[in-house]
């Protein structure tokens, strides 16, 4: 057996994205397009990592999705330095729900409010400003 993927239902396909690829920088691996069934698939994957990828499911004439709320979870991600990431994310506008003052974990929410956990890779980063006196922001 082999993990395959965790698939996403996004209500916009264009603002999902511009936070999954050029926010949080994965990259676009595949899309699928069917016109018939009415629908787009678009795989994606932390760069130089395919064995792990998040399908993004748009369904062209679907109704608004919830709040994605804890039904879902979240997806999860190591990085080289959280805090590089949490800045390259809140200056693209995204809100950091939980900021990352132990140097070591974080979250943030997607478009469609799913929950992204960041974490460092290896050891914790020592704690530092701003990330250290920033209070959590909503749910995560």
């Amino acid at each position: 057996m082999k993990y395959l993927h965790t698939m996403v239902r996004v209500n916009d396909i264009e603002a999902s994205l511009d936070f999954y690829c050029d926010k949080l920088g994965l990259q676009e691996n595949r899309r699928y397009e069917n016109e018939q069934g009415r629908f787009t698939l678009v795989f994606l994957s932390a760069p130089g990592d395919e064995s792990a990828q998040v399908e993004l499911t748009y369904n062209w004439d679907a109704d608004e999705l919830g709040d994605g709320n804890r039904n879902f979870g979240h997806l999860a991600y190591a990085v080289d330095n959280i805090y590089e990431i949490c800045q390259r994310l809140m200056d693209g506008g995204v809100i950091i729900s939980r900021p990352p003052r132990d140097g070591r974990m974080a979250f943030v929410r997607s478009p469609d409010n799913i929950s992204i956990e960041i974490l460092q890779n290896g050891d914790s980063l020592e704690p530092e400003e701003p990330w250290l006196s920033m209070d959590n922001v909503g749910e995560w």
